[in-house]
């Protein structure tokens, strides 16, 4: 039954499509279905993207070809994220049946563009802190962080119009996959769904203004965010043991393994969820290495024109060109 409703499902498109799509079509649908059906822990990346005025979602093949359908509503990614697993594999089986999407040609969105929360992890690499000149904390240092600075992969970090000291942080992202309030550490990496990367874009002037560091870490255009979120079978358990590197006009700035991570993926969300119930597809960012331009002699900031690239092992590269605010520009609320 299944083989017959994928073939009346192919037959009905094929009539929309020329000889040489239909032949493309078929072929791509056959090799993929018979490697999700074959495959079905086959681990999963999918990318947001807009193209055409139009949001879509996509996944990627055993190939890295990216298929994808509509998603206007923007929240079919989330939605499978809070269904778990076989969620997730229905989705990919849907989008692997979409059109082919080259990202080349599409302008990426965060992977999920509205979590639920954004939270922050500072202080959470040793060589950091010392850095930093500040002790290290016997507790994560949490901070948060809002849904308007977030942008895509390719999109445009944006240095404000009242601060130069626009610094870059690389950073690994946990996702959450099932909520919970108390949870046990030794069954936290059962919450977490999967994984992306993040820059972690800081007005530094404007952090250390007053002991909170909220307006610093939220400045509009500076929190970059994906470009894809993985599922977390596709890494080492809580992503540890992964090379970090981020890379600003192609020169290395920060270098690190996520295993150097102080308090790790499973204590963090075990930490945090003493006092903060967690939900599906909130994020938890989880700091940075040594290595920042605040930290530098003399001071490096990123500055309009550069290009600055945060690489994971096993995520890809999160890349985003620095640009100017224009000074006294309005952004309407959507």
């Amino acid at each position: 039954m299944m083989l017959i409703a994928i073939a009346d499902e192919i037959n009905g498109v094929t009539r929309k499509m020329h000889d040489l799509e239909i032949v493309h079509f078929l072929l791509h649908n056959a090799f993929s279905m018979i490697w999700w059906i074959a495959d079905g822990e086959k681990p999963m990346r999918f990318i947001a993207y807009e193209r055409n005025g139009t949001r879509g979602l996509a996944v990627a093949d055993q190939t890295g070809r990216h298929w994808g359908l509509d998603d206007s509503g923007h929240g079919r990614l989330a939605g499978a994220i809070a269904g778990g697993r076989d969620a997730l594999k229905d989705l990919a089986a849907a989008l692997l049946k979409g059109e082919p999407i080259d990202p080349d040609t599409a302008s990426f969105l965060p992977p999920l563009p509205s979590p639920g929360k954004i939270i922050c992890v500072g202080l959470n690499y040793a060589d950091h802190t010392a850095e930093s000149s500040i002790q290290q904390p016997d507790y994560p240092t949490l901070f948060g962080r809002f849904a308007s600075s977030l942008i895509g992969h390719g999109a445009p970090i944006v240095r404000p119009a009242v601060s130069e000291a626009l610094d870059f942080e690389g950073e690994l992202v946990a996702v959450i996959g099932r909520g919970g309030r108390h949870i046990p550490q030794s069954a936290a990496l059962d919450h977490v769904a999967g994984y992306s990367i993040f820059n972690d874009g800081t007005i530094r002037d404007y952090q250390f203004r007053t002991p909170q560091w909220t307006i610093g870490k939220n400045f509009d255009g500076t929190g970059a965010f994906g470009p894809a979120f993985v599922t977390a079978d596709e890494l080492p358990p809580g992503a540890g043991g992964l090379n970090l590197e981020t890379r600003l006009n192609g020169t290395v700035m920060q270098k690190a393994s996520t295993s150097d991570l102080i308090f790790d993926v499973a204590t963090l969300v075990a930490l945090i969820s003493v006092g903060i119930t967690l939900f599906p597809g909130d994020i938890i960012v989880t700091g940075t290495p040594s290595g920042v331009g605040a930290a530098r002699k003399p001071p490096l900031y990123m500055k309009p024109g550069d290009v600055c690239e945060i690489e994971i092992e096993g995520l890809g590269v999160l890349r985003n060109p620095i640009v100017q605010e224009v000074e006294g520009a309005a952004r309407a609320a959507a």
